[in-house]
Order: C-alpha cells, then structure tokens, then sequence
C-alpha cells in the first residue's frame, strides 16, 4: 500500500525502516541502467540521509563519485530497506521512492547527529559528507504476515 510520507507508514514499516542498519540505495546511471548500492542511513526531519565519509577507503573526492554525480544528473532514487527471514512468513520490505539532494554536511547538523547516533563509527567521526537527503515523494511497504 502506498503513501506519501513516512509518518504515514503502519508502525510495524515505521519500525523496519528505523531498525534496518543498511539500505540499498537506487538510483539511475548515465545510460539509464538501474544501479543499486548497499548504504548506511537514518531518518531525521522527514528525509533519509545516507553520508558519504571517511571511514570507506575512496580514490576519488567525493563530489566525484558516482553515485553524487548520478543524483546531481537525475535526483530520481530510490532507497530500501528489507527483513529476510529462512521462515518467510516474517519477510518484510519498506520502500522509499522519492527526489534525493546532495547536501554539505556542516549544513544538516540534524542529518549528521542522527547518523551518529545510530553508527558507532559516526559517533566516534561524523561524517564530513557531502550527505544524500532523500525527500520522500511514495512509500510502500509489504510483509508476509498479515496485519
């Protein structure tokens, strides 16, 4: 079922989403091809942010990379997050679709302390960024179990 925002998700998709430690993060590359990249996220101030920092070992600068120059290009993304199970009466997923902007760091002290506040690595080293901000424009969500 879909909504339009995430304060509109059922609370069991309310909690997935906050709980899920990573996310896979879709987006489009510069022929159009779906690309999908696992990421680390939170939620604060109704967006998905997700960071781009040091503690992954990058050969390029930042704003260089492909995924910021692909949302610069088409900020169409996509981001979601899923429970596996072997019992697959407990699968679940949350989908975000939404427009993504890049956003400096120093420039979303909200964004950079809930990041924080759910990765140790972040804690001990905020991320210097840029972050991606995902403003939801859809959401769906699915689980096996019924309501």
């Amino acid at each position: 079922m879909a909504r339009a925002t995430l304060a509109e998700l059922p609370g069991w998709a309310g909690d997935l989403l906050l709980a899920a430690r990573v996310a896979h993060l879709g987006l489009l590359d510069e022929q159009g091809h779906p690309r999908v990249q696992p990421v680390t996220f939170a939620v604060a101030d109704g967006r998905l942010w997700s960071a781009i920092d040091d503690h992954k070992p990058k050969r390029i600068p930042p704003e260089r990379l492909a995924r910021i120059r692909r949302l610069r290009a088409d900020p169409r993304a996509t981001l979601t997050v899923d429970r596996y199970a072997d019992d697959w009466s407990a699968l679940a997923w949350v989908q975000v679709i939404g427009v993504a902007e890049i956003v400096a760091a120093a420039d979303a002290p909200v964004a950079v302390g809930a990041l924080q506040a759910k990765y140790r690595p972040y804690a001990e080293q905020p991320p210097s960024g840029p972050l991606v901000a995902l403003a939801p424009q859809r959401c769906l969500c699915w689980r096996a179990r019924p309501a």
